[in-house]
C-alpha cells in the first residue's frame, strides 16, 4: 500500500484495492506517505553527514521509491544497509532488487527477534557493532500493540548500538485528526488480518526515544523535521501532523 501511494511498481492487487479504498476515505494519506519518505531522505543524509556508514532498517517492507541504500550510497558509496522485514514476499522481492549490491542485504525476521537479527549472516557481515549505526524504524511501531511493549523493544535495539548511533523514527499520530483518518484506520484494521494500526499520542511516541538524545527540533510533525523547503509540506496542514517524526543520537 505504501509503495502504491508513492507511485512505485512493487505492489499487488490486494494492496492496490485496499489502498484505493483508504484513499477514498482519507485522500490526504498519499501526502502522508510522501512526507514520511521525504523525512527518510533528510534523516539519512543527516546521519551520513555525521559519519555514519552502516544502517539497519527495521520493518522495511518491499523497497520502494527512494530506498535507504540508494540515498546513503549516493553520498557514501561504501555505506552498508541491512533491511529487516517479517513478510517473506517483501524479503523475496528485496533479495531480487538488491542482487549485485554487495553492501546491501535483507533479513527475514520479526522486529522482536532482536538476537536473531544481530546474529544473522547479513548483519554479521555488514554491520560492525563497535561503530555507530543508523537505525530506522519508520511507520512500523504503530503496528506494534501495547502488550508487546514497543518502548522496551526499541530499548533492546538501543542497548545493542554503539555510542554515536542514531535512531530515526516515525509513527502515526493519535492527535492529528484530518478528515477521514479515524475511519481509514478502522477500515485498515478490519481488512488487514496480519497488522493492526495503533496511532499514539506525542507523549507515547516520545517514550520510544528513552536513552537517546533527540536532535533539534525534537519529535515533530514529519515535514517540520529540518525541511528543505515548502515542497516538504502538504497543502493540508492537518496532514502535516499525521506522522510524528524524530531523530535521536545515543551518547
Amino acid at each position: 500500500m505504501y509503495d502504491y501511494w508513492l507511485g512505485g511498481g512493487h505492489n499487488f492487487a490486494s494492496d492496490r484495492a485496499l489502498a484505493e479504498k483508504i484513499l477514498q476515505i482519507m485522500p490526504g494519506v498519499r501526502d502522508a506517505a510522501r512526507l514520511n519518505r521525504s523525512f527518510l531522505r533528510r534523516a539519512a543524509l543527516h546521519m551520513v553527514e555525521r559519519g555514519v556508514r552502516q544502517f539497519l532498517d527495521i520493518g522495511s517492507g518491499i523497497p520502494t521509491v527512494g530506498n535507504l541504500h540508494e540515498i546513503v550510497q549516493a553520498e557514501a558509496p561504501d555505506a552498508r544497509v541491512v533491511y529487516v522485514d517479517r513478510d517473506p514476499v517483501a524479503v523475496a522481492h528485496s533479495e531480487l532488487m538488491l542482487a549485485g549490491n554487495a553492501n546491501t542485504a535483507v533479513v527475514q525476521a520479526d522486529l522482536r527477534d532482536i538476537d536473531e537479527i544481530f546474529a544473522s549472516d547479513p548483519v554479521q557481515k555488514l554491520i560492525d557493532p563497535g561503530q555507530p549505526v543508523g537505525l530506522f524504524m519508520l511507520l512500523v511501531l504503530h503496528f506494534v500493540p501495547d502488550e508487546w511493549d514497543p518502548a522496551a523493544i526499541v530499548g533492546r535495539y538501543r542497548d545493542r548500538l554503539a555510542p554515536g548511533s542514531y535512531l530515526a523514527l516515525s509513527h502515526a499520530s493519535a492527535e492529528a485528526k484530518p478528515a477521514g483518518m479515524d475511519e481509514a484506520v478502522q477500515t485498515y484494521n478490519v481488512k488487514s488480518s496480519q497488522n493492526q494500526a495503533f496511532p499514539r499520542t506525542h507523549e507515547q511516541v516520545l517514550a520510544f526515544f528513552d536513552g537517546f538524545d533527540l536532535v533539534e527540533p525534537g519529535l515533530v510533525g514529519c515535514p517540520s523535521w529540518r525541511p528543505d523547503g515548502e515542497g516538504d509540506f502538504a497543502a493540508n496542514e492537518e496532514i502535516n501532523e499525521v506522522p510524528f517524526a524524530g531523530v535521536a543520537v545515543k551518547a
